[in-house]
């Protein structure tokens, strides 16, 4: 019998908000969080590096990034596919 491999690496989406290093790509992941004091929902930021290979994506797309092994000092994610093309203005 062979069976469907879970995988174990965390799997985030956001959105790409540079694209000027080679190869990475700086990538915007908004939460929703209540506030334990004033139970109000307030939006939690964190940014990641994310390695993008052939420099398919630019500023604005959303993009799904995966936990990978360090690849450099700041950079052990890598995006893994395109949610949504960014729109144009």
């Amino acid at each position: 019998m062979t069976e469907a491999k879970i995988s174990l690496k965390r799997t985030l989406v956001g959105k790409v908000v540079s694209d000027k290093r080679a190869k990475t790509v700086t990538v915007l992941i908004e939460r929703r969080v209540k506030h334990p004091i004033y139970d109000k929902i307030v939006i939690r930021s964190s940014k990641f590096h994310a390695h993008d290979e052939k420099g398919d994506y630019k500023l604005g797309d959303t993009v799904e990034i995966t936990e990978s092994r360090p690849l450099s000092k700041t950079k052990n994610w890598v995006v893994t596919r395109l949610v949504q093309k960014a729109q144009l203005v």
